[in-house]
């Protein structure tokens, strides 16, 4: 696709627009997963773990030919999501003998695997939008990752003076998870059905939101056990 010709900004405004409008889910991974990280380092979290997952989402989308011939794609990464939906809403800061480095680097992994797993809606769409041009795909998602930092920054400081918003957030990736494993083609004759289809949605959100809470508020009670016991 030629440069400066309209047909090269209306694909390269969808795509923008399609980065924009699937990043919520991104957003509040990126927000959760470093609101346990030391201050000074929340900032460079944020921006590592939205590069890192603009590189894997660029290769993703290169590769979606052979992505979509992939068995099972949708509902190994929707597992894959639940499970994370339960480890951010339990994660609890880290221990001060934990060095900053590891923590820095934990939650940057966290955000380029939930982002890997969840991605594939968003790499579909904007593949789609760019007519094989890879190039106008690169260009998109960086324009996109200044806005995805500061929705994730906002998304974070919201997390500091609402800490109910982490619950929230969990109940969204739920959602998003359940939805991955409802698309995926090897079971989705089962879910046809509305009622069930909404169902299991909503027995996946409660099961994570629920299992999370009680699991982090066990936690936190054996820690203020143990801190009595010092």
């Amino acid at each position: 696709m030629e440069l400066f010709t309209v047909e090269f900004w209306i694909a390269l405004a969808s795509i923008i627009l399609i980065d924009l409008v699937l990043a919520g889910d991104n957003a509040i991974v990126i927000g959760m997963a470093a609101r346990n990280i030391p201050k000074e380092n929340q900032k460079k979290v944020i921006i590592w773990g939205t590069v890192g997952a603009f590189v894997i989402r660029a290769i993703a989308t290169l590769l979606v030919v052979y992505l979509l011939n992939i068995t099972g794609l949708r509902l190994v990464g929707g597992l894959a999501l639940v499970y994370i939906a339960y480890k951010l809403l339990v994660e609890e800061k880290e221990d001060d003998n934990i060095s900053a480095s590891s923590q820095m680097w934990a939650a940057i992994r966290t955000i380029i695997i939930a982002d890997a797993m969840m991605g594939l809606d968003n790499v579909l769409a904007v593949a789609g939008a760019a007519h094989g041009d890879f190039p106008l795909v690169v260009v998109g998602l960086a324009i996109s990752i200044p806005i995805m930092v500061w929705c994730s920054t906002l998304i974070l400081k919201l997390i500091e003076r609402f800490p109910w918003i982490i619950a929230l957030g969990s109940a969204i990736l739920a959602w998003t998870a359940a939805k991955m494993i409802i698309e995926e083609p090897l079971i989705k004759m089962y879910f046809e059905n509305g009622f069930i289809k909404y169902g299991f949605e909503l027995v996946v959100i409660v099961l994570v939101v629920l299992i999370g809470l009680r699991v982090k508020k066990k936690n936190a009670e054996a820690k203020a056990a143990e801190e009595v016991a010092l």
